[in-house]
């Protein structure tokens, strides 16, 4: 214990040095020392004779009063700062972090003027000066200004100091402002109107000292950070105005001087103004994004492409604004009553967007006040006018009339009527069922008479068909006729190269036989010279015979063939042939050549030899017959 006591014998000096700074330094000269990261805030226990006391309403003194003294004591050493008159409370730096911003409220100052809620901004270090801020007559209460992220020598005995996240107004977002400090609005005014210079409202006095009005205001900020003290503005956020493609916007503004009418004396329905004033602006908002205060301008989207409306109880478009149509009924001059659907198609061009929401305010009020009389109406009135049947069966007719007189009605609105188009119709069941039935009568009249047609058709059909078949057997028919005209022709050849041969050998034979003559009539020249010369004569007669004969026969047979025909006239030599030999003309069988063609006693001549061959054939016991032939009792 006593080496440990040892060991430590300089803690000693150390406990009395603090021990002197405590009850020496302090007490009898008043040292203080304030750390480097904090500040001392003094307080004045009683104040020495002659000085004065704080006026009424005040908490810190300025003048050396006792009580809390505005004059704080930054980092360092300090002397004749006596305990017994002094109080020193160390307080650490004032830190602003990043992303944060310092709302000030001071606890002493001035009042504040007449319908104010902030303090006025006084020259006062960024409030680390608090005698400066008393003394240029800062006022009590929230101040305007504030401080922005940083390290403050704050003197909390007047000002408390409240930290709030920054303003962040994200994309595609913008902020709706409302002060809360400013002049009071104008008579009729639903906002206030734009002052210059006040950055966003991020300089609340500059805002004022401008003639900033309080309440809500015209212009926004856009997507950023902003240091808006919130006991000066309320910021709302919403989203952009967005116009999509095939749409424009039509603006309604509340605020702005009042503008001139740009339509003139044809348009009596409401004011069209330049954009900027109050009314209904005459340029509308094109396909986009667009930060509109919607608390000040009314957007109207109107479509510019077509737009299609439907009287019917099933089907809504996407825009919906048909969605309160419904099916009409209507009643025919006969007295019928039925259902048809209707589809409107029209168009609003972009400059006439603006006058359509002027005159109706919306789109829907468009359809319901114009569009839906007027075109149900005009549908019963036509339906009046004529029976079922005749509205039926007029359609087209119907549907073309209704786009002419719809057309020149929405002219007068300033909307073009592109189509009116007539859907499905309900006819009263029972008259359906007559024209059902009838439409039936007549179908199966059609149908019969497309059956009558068809087997017509199928009628050619099969003759054309059954024509094809036998082609094959014309063909070989036809080629059978040339054969056998090749054949008689032959024959003619062969029977006129006979009749030369003939001429020939009889004029060969006669020259044989003047020779032999002119021999013998040498070899017996003892005879005499007149039965030389008969047998001379005789000879040359028998020869000019034949060959008159030959030639005779070469003549009648070339005229034959000339006036008959070559294949006429071989078969006449045929038949002649024929019956030389004893074989009969009409043959047991009878075989005629197609069509009546010209081969027929060929062919019958042909069957006759068949008919030979199959009796040689059946000698043995089956007695053939020719065809016309009857069998006797015998057999």
């Amino acid at each position: 214990m006593n080496n440990l006591l040892i060991s430590l014998w300089w803690v000693i000096p150390i406990i009395a040095a603090l021990v002197a700074y405590k009850f020496v330094l302090r007490v009898f000269f008043g040292m203080v020392i304030v750390p480097d990261d904090a500040v001392g805030l003094v307080i004045k226990k009683y104040a020495l004779t002659g000085e004065k006391r704080l006026p009424d309403g005040r908490i810190v003194a300025i003048n050396g009063e006792a009580g809390m003294q505005a004059k704080a004591l930054a980092p360092g050493l300090y002397w004749a700062m006596w305990p017994w008159q002094y109080t020193i409370n160390m307080q650490p730096f004032t830190i602003i972090e990043q992303g944060k911003l310092g709302l000030v409220k001071a606890k002493d100052g001035a009042s504040m003027d007449t319908g104010r809620v902030l303090g006025k901004p006084v020259d006062c270090d960024k409030f680390q000066d608090a005698g400066a801020f008393l003394n240029n007559r800062g006022q009590k209460g929230p101040q305007a200004a504030f401080l922005t992220p940083g390290s403050y020598r704050i003197n909390t005995f007047l000002f408390d100091i409240i930290t709030v996240p920054v303003t962040q107004i994200h994309e595609n977002k913008v902020g709706i402002i409302t002060t809360l400090d400013g002049e009071p609005l104008e008579k009729g005014e639903i906002a206030g109107i734009s002052v210059p210079g006040h950055k966003n409202f991020q300089d609340p006095i500059t805002f004022i000292n401008a003639g900033g009005m309080k309440g809500l205001q015209e212009d926004v900020i856009l997507a950023g950070t902003y240091y808006l003290n919130p006991w000066f503005v309320i910021v709302e956020q919403v989203d952009m105005v967005y116009i999509p493609i095939g749409y424009v916007g039509v603006v309604n503004s509340f605020v702005g001087p009042e503008g001139k009418d740009t339509t003139g004396d044809t348009f009596k329905h409401g004011n069209i103004v330049k954009r900027g004033d109050k009314g209904v602006w005459d340029q509308p908002l094109d396909p986009g994004k667009h930060p509109v205060n919607i608390y000040t301008h009314a957007v109207e989207v109107v479509p510019t492409t077509n737009i299609v409306l439907n009287w019917a109880d099933s089907r809504t478009e996407a825009h919906e604004l048909d969605k309160n149509l419904c099916t009409i009924t209507v009643r025919s001059s006969d007295g019928f009553t039925f259902n048809l659907d209707v589809s409107q198609i029209i168009h609003i061009p972009r400059n006439e967007a603006p006058k359509v929401i002027a005159r109706f305010g919306n789109m829907k009020n468009l359809v319901s006040q114009v569009l839906e009389p007027t075109i149900a109406n005009y549908f019963r009135n036509s339906a009046q006018r004529s029976d079922v049947i005749e509205f039926l069966n007029n359609r087209i007719q119907r549907q073309d009339d209704a786009k002419t007189h719809i057309s020149k009605v929405l002219d007068a609105y300033n909307v073009v009527g592109v189509d009116t188009l007539i859907g499905d119709i309900v006819p009263p069941a029972a008259l359906m069922k007559t024209l059902t039935d009838r439409k039936i009568a007549e179908q199966e009249k059609v149908t019969y008479e497309t059956q009558r047609h068809a087997q017509i058709e199928r009628k050619e059909f099969e003759s054309a068909k059954a024509g094809a078949d036998m082609q094959p057997e014309v063909v070989k028919s036809t080629r059978q006729v040339e054969i056998n005209t090749q054949m008689a022709a032959s024959k003619v050849a062969a029977s006129k190269g006979e009749a030369e041969a003939k001429t020939i050998n009889a004029t060969a034979d006669a020259e044989v036989r003047i020779t032999i003559a002119k021999a013998d009539a040498e070899a017996k020249t003892i005879n005499a010279k007149a039965d030389a010369n008969a047998t001379q004569l005789n000879g040359a007669a028998e020869a000019s015979k034949i060959k008159a004969v030959g030639l005779s026969e070469a003549e009648v047979t070339k005229q034959k063939t000339e006036a008959m025909g070559t294949e006429q006239y071989a078969i006449v030599r045929v038949a002649e042939a024929l019956a030389a030999h004893g074989v009969k003309l009409v043959p047991e069988i009878l075989v005629n050549g197609k069509d009546g063609a010209n081969n027929g006693l060929i062919d019958a001549l042909i069957g006759s030899e068949m008919l030979k061959k199959l009796q040689r054939q059946n000698e043995g016991g089956t007695i053939v017959r020719p065809v016309d032939e009857r069998p006797t009792e015998e057999e």
